[in-house]
C-alpha cells in the first residue's frame, strides 16, 4: 500500500466526518445564536441556558438525519471493505 491510498482513505475518513457531524454542528450553532440573542434582548445573562435546547436540537437532528449518516457510514465501510484485496496487493 503506497502513501496516496493512505492519504486518499484518510482524506475520504475526513471528509466523510464532517459531512456526518455537519447536520448537528449546525444546529446546534443555530440554536446556540437565536438562545444568545435573545438573552440579550431580555438581559438574561444565564450561561446555562442554552444547554438544554442544543441538546433537543441535536437530539432532533439525529433522528431525523441518522439513517442518511448510517447510510453514509455503511457505503464508506462497504467500500474500504471491498477494495480491501486491492489495498492488500498493493503492499
Amino acid at each position: 500500500m503506497n502513501e496516496t491510498i493512505i492519504i486518499d482513505i484518510a482524506r475520504q475518513a475526513v471528509y466523510l466526518v464532517l459531512k456526518a457531524s455537519a447536520p448537528m454542528l449546525l444546529a446546534s450553532l443555530v440554536v446556540g445564536l437565536v438562545i444568545s440573542i435573545l438573552q440579550t434582548v431580555t438581559s438574561i445573562q444565564e450561561q446555562t441556558l442554552t444547554f438544554v435546547p442544543k441538546l433537543i436540537a441535536v437530539f432532533l437532528v439525529l433522528i431525523i438525519a441518522g439513517s442518511w449518516i448510517m447510510n453514509s457510514l455503511k457505503d464508506y465501510m462497504i467500500d474500504l471493505y471491498s477494495n480491501f484485496s486491492f489495498y492488500i496487493n498493493s503492499l
